[in-house]
């Protein structure tokens, strides 16, 4: 009997274990095969290019000139100067290298403006190793994106594809030059959508696709394919605490790119709209006063005097649901989508507004996008500023782009400001219930504060508003 028993165990074991293998390759084969980049890079490779900058270094120290003029003297032995220092030839230095991509037969090239910009010269390094100097065309700034051109016809090139349509989760491709090592080739997939990243700008108008692409220092500028083969996006920045991949890179979606680049083309700049509205997100507090049912949109917190905002009839307290069919659902989508209509674009915007829908049509104004930027401005010093810190002025373009009217603190002691909380750049609209427009008036309403107590001062910080109270010393 136990014989028998021992024998009917082993039979419904090894049964056991062969439906499991059996179920185990019948699940391996339903999966589907992971893709095969190969024939991807072999058609694109040869678009894709290298991109090195040259800088001049014109400036040299005191020590250098005399050193320089004593190595002259010994050359003209006292003679009449057959050589001066100004004949000396500038030095060069080596800048940034990076990566790119054609886009037409005849020469353009895409690729990131900090790259080469400032570069005096700028050297694009085809696939076959031939070697051509560019020609700028255009530089953004806020897009981070650069147009060259290069003297050479017949060129293969690469197409975009449409980066609105790209999923969390499908597969991309990335192929450039990391640290050197060119027309290197990285696989993965979209993390995420509608990333903002603090950048190199001071203008929120990008919304970047987010991957775990193996992005490192060179792939700049070069591009991010879908698995059909067309451009969805151009690598721009990474996220990084010892400045190689940790697998969050951030990349410029291709339908900015196609605009930017457009208007590079036509015209050497870019132009964006604006609507003039400072704005701030729809958090679960807002969302419960104003009766939404659940937090989204981008709640305007002040319309700008005379912008084009108050001019289409968005008020204080509207929170824009919607522009021009694009769903807002952070207020960091608004400047995003603004930023991609030129001036005079007619938009319709959809708002909530005391629990109704509404709709509005505006007109939009120019946003100073394309100014050079201006040199920092400077520091005032409050003689009699209680507080422990000290402001500047906003730099001319904030009030245009951001509808905000203030100063911005520039330096931050021990005082009042830094037990509150206070921090560097936060800017102040007003103080003690009284509006800031300038550091004179700022230091005028600061000198008659009372000598203890709390007092309100009004900040905004990241794009949105708050009161702080200050304890003023006793």
């Amino acid at each position: 009997m136990k014989q028998h028993f021992l024998a009917i165990s082993n039979l419904l074991r090894h049964s056991g274990s062969l439906l499991l293998l059996a179920f185990c390759m019948s699940a391996v084969t339903a999966q589907p095969g992971l893709p095969n980049f190969a024939d991807l890079v072999e058609k694109h490779a040869a678009s894709i290019v290298e991109v090195a900058t040259t800088r001049r270094v014109t400036e040299r120290s005191p020590e250098q000139d005399i050193e320089l003029e004593e190595l002259l003297r010994q050359f003209n032995q006292g003679e009449d100067p057959e050589l001066n220092i100004e004949d000396i030839p500038e030095q060069r230095q080596r800048g940034a290298v990076g990566s790119g991509f054609l886009i037409s037969n005849d020469g353009y090239v895409i690729t990131n403006n900090h790259v080469v910009a400032g570069a005096d010269e700028i050297q694009v390094i085809l696939s076959d190793r031939r070697v051509f100097k560019a020609t700028v065309i255009g530089l953004d700034e806020p897009s981070d994106l650069a147009l060259l051109k290069v003297a050479a016809s017949n060129l293969p090139y690469v197409e975009f594809g449409d980066s609105d349509a790209v999923r969390v989760g499908d597969w991309v491709l990335a192929i450039g030059s990391p640290f050197g090592l060119e027309f290197s080739a990285a696989a993965g997939i979209v993390s995420a959508k509608g990333r903002s990243v603090p950048g190199r700008t001071t203008y929120n108008y990008m919304a970047f696709i987010q991957t775990d692409v193996a992005i490192n220092q060179g792939n700049s500028g070069g591009p991010l394919f879908n698995l059909q083969g067309e451009v969805i996006g151009i690598n721009s920045q990474i996220l990084s605490s010892t400045g190689g991949s940790n697998g969050i890179s951030f990349s410029i979606p291709s339908n900015v790119a196609a605009n930017v680049v457009a208007q590079l083309r036509e015209t050497g700049v870019v132009e964006r709209g604006l609507l003039g509205v400072r704005m701030r997100e729809v958090d679960y507090a807002l969302a419960e006063i104003f009766g939404m049912e659940r937090p989204h949109g981008a709640f305007v917190d002040e319309v700008q005097p005379g912008s084009p905002a108050a001019a289409g009839g968005i008020e204080n307290e509207d929170i824009i649901l919607e522009f021009n069919g694009h769903a807002i659902d952070f207020f960091t989508d608004l400047p995003f989508y603004v930023g991609q209509y030129r001036p005079g674009t007619t938009a319709k915007v959809v708002l909530y507004r005391n629990g109704e829908l509404e709709q509005l049509e505006v007109t939009l104004g120019s946003s100073p996008t394309n100014e050079v930027a201006q040199a920092q401005p400077e520091v005032v010093q409050e003689r009699s500023n209680p507080l422990g810190f000290r402001v500047s002025e906003l730099s001319a373009e904030t009030p245009q782009v951001t509808g905000l009217n203030g100063v911005r603190i520039a330096e931050l002691d021990a005082g009042p400001g830094r037990e509150a909380g206070l921090q560097v750049g936060d800017v102040i609209t007003a103080l003690n219930r009284q509006e800031v427009t300038s550091p004179e008036q700022f230091a005028a309403i600061a000198s008659s504060l009372p000598e203890s107590g709390f007092v309100p001062v009004r900040i905004v910080r990241d794009g949105q508003s708050t009161t702080v109270p200050l304890q003023l010393s006793p």
